[in-house]
């Protein structure tokens, strides 16, 4: 597995993974849409990251980013993995790359994420490598998604 940098050639499947695993469990957000119909404007031009876990025969199975919100703080979003490559490690080595590159962007401070009691192998995921749960997190961020109800920082 490789973990490979945005590029727009790359935007269609960080689209396609990601509604996959929201319409499975939720429902798409007008956020959603935007920020999946427009990563490079929503995520990159803004300082932001996009990371894709490639398989060895190339195909992308995974992708996460790490998008600015306020100075100094960036939210770790848009995570999934293809069902067919859940179990692979994919997750777990998407999650850590993103992690260093929060750590490598200049002036961040907050590492948070929203999510869902609904994701809990996500939060299994997250709360393995670090994360804690964050009810300052959840007053100054959660309202972004109505399905929100679980909000954790990562100590930078």
């Amino acid at each position: 597995m490789r973990i490979l940098p945005y590029t727009d050639a790359l935007a269609p499947d960080f689209a396609a993974i990601n509604i996959g695993w929201i319409e499975d469990m939720f429902v798409l957000e007008p956020h959603d849409r935007h920020v999946l119909a427009h990563p490079r404007e929503a995520i990159v031009a803004r300082g932001g990251t996009i990371l894709f876990a490639a398989a060895e025969d190339g195909a992308i199975i995974g992708t996460g980013a790490l998008m600015p919100s306020d100075p100094g703080a960036v939210e770790l979003t848009k995570m999934g993995v293809l069902p067919a490559a859940r179990g692979t490690g994919a997750g777990r080595a998407l999650l850590a790359a993103l992690i260093a590159a929060a750590r490598d962007m200049p002036g961040i401070q907050t590492l948070y994420l929203l999510t869902s009691h609904k994701c809990a192998t996500a939060i299994r995921l997250y709360e393995a490598a670090g994360f804690v749960h964050d009810a300052d997190i959840m007053a100054r961020y959660g309202a972004g998604y109505a399905r929100c109800d679980v909000a954790m920082r990562y100590p930078l």
